[in-house]
């Protein structure tokens, strides 16, 4: 559905997207994070092509951005972060003026609005003009423009942002909703929104891929803390040695005493053979806990463990 090849975008001499590698298949929920000025709504609009590559590529259902841009458009409906719509029309108005911009069948238009307003629960409101719509109504005005046509792929850009808790709920059950016709790519700072919506995840640091992995793979890792009596450096070597783990990571340390988290392969719980080789060196175990991992937490690691600093970049407004 999207195959993204060494994709990037340069502003002058600023990297804003850095030779991105990823797919996602048809029907599939995937969440794009990243910190703020990561690179999120810049590589969102060039899959839409809204903007142009410096170099790479990018295929929405075997069409290519840059060669191809009418097809992908009428294979992708996008939901900006900040919709624009005009608040002196009411919606039904609006839909059937955005179905005949995006090239809907004149025999299809009625159906094609009405499917949309049905799906996206504006029923209520169809005869409204826009203006007088809260915030979430007019997100769900968004999302019906962007499903007129029927599209393969959504994307989607904080569609949450600024809504209030309730409206929050209603936003993330109507994607779940649609995740059933439609592949989506959902690009979001909010951690638990990836993990009520999303199947898997994207996290990308100053334009660059960090993460590329599953939600249950997330749920399954684990973190191992544990509080020695003894010399850090060779604490941490002898348990970074063992088998079944991939990092050693110190927390704390004092003159004779340190704390670290032991990140272990998915699956693996090696308390017991962390406690043998401690006791076996001579060492003091003083605590070992068994602590899973949070989205969030994993997040945290992965932006530093890239190494690579944050600050603002030419997409930090919308990104």
């Amino acid at each position: 559905m999207i195959e993204v090849e060494r994709l990037t975008k340069l502003y002058g001499r600023a990297v804003a997207v850095d030779r991105l590698d990823f797919q996602v298949g048809r029907g599939e929920i995937v969440g794009l994070l990243g910190t703020n000025g990561a690179g999120k709504t810049t590589t969102m609009r060039m899959l839409t092509t809204f903007l142009t590559p410096t170099s790479g590529r990018a295929r929405i259902s075997g069409h290519d951005v840059l060669d191809e841009p009418l097809q992908v458009r009428r294979n992708v409906g996008y939901l900006p972060e900040s919709v624009p719509l005009p608040g002196e029309m009411r919606v039904v108005e609006y839909l059937r003026y955005r179905s005949r911009l995006k090239d809907v069948p004149r025999s299809e238009r009625r159906r094609a609005v009405g499917d949309a307003i049905e799906r996206c629960g504006l029923v209520d409101v169809g005869r409204k003009l826009i203006g007088q719509l809260s915030k979430g109504y007019r997100q769900r005005v968004g999302l019906a423009d962007a499903l007129l046509h029927d599209p393969d792929l959504l994307i989607l850009d904080e569609p949450t942002a600024g809504l209030d808790p309730i409206q929050i709920l209603e936003v993330r059950s109507l994607i779940r909703g649609l995740g059933e016709r439609h592949t989506i790519l959902l690009s979001t700072h909010i951690m638990p929104e990836v993990e009520a919506v999303c199947g898997r995840v994207l996290i990308i640091s100053r334009g660059r891929l960090v993460v590329d992995e599953s939600l249950e793979r997330f749920r399954a890792e684990s973190a191992i803390e544990v509080e020695v009596r003894g010399p850090a450096r060779s604490v941490a070597a002898a348990l970074g040695a063992m088998p079944g783990i991939r990092r050693v990571e110190t927390l704390e340390e004092t003159d004779d005493v340190a704390r670290f988290a032991i990140i272990a392969d998915t699956g693996t719980d090696l308390r017991e053979a962390i406690a043998e080789r401690v006791v076996r060196n001579g060492w003091g175990l003083r605590s070992l806990d068994l602590r899973r991992s949070s989205l969030e937490e994993r997040f945290v690691r992965a932006v530093a463990d890239a190494d690579l600093p944050v600050d603002s970049s030419p997409d930090s407004e919308a990104a």
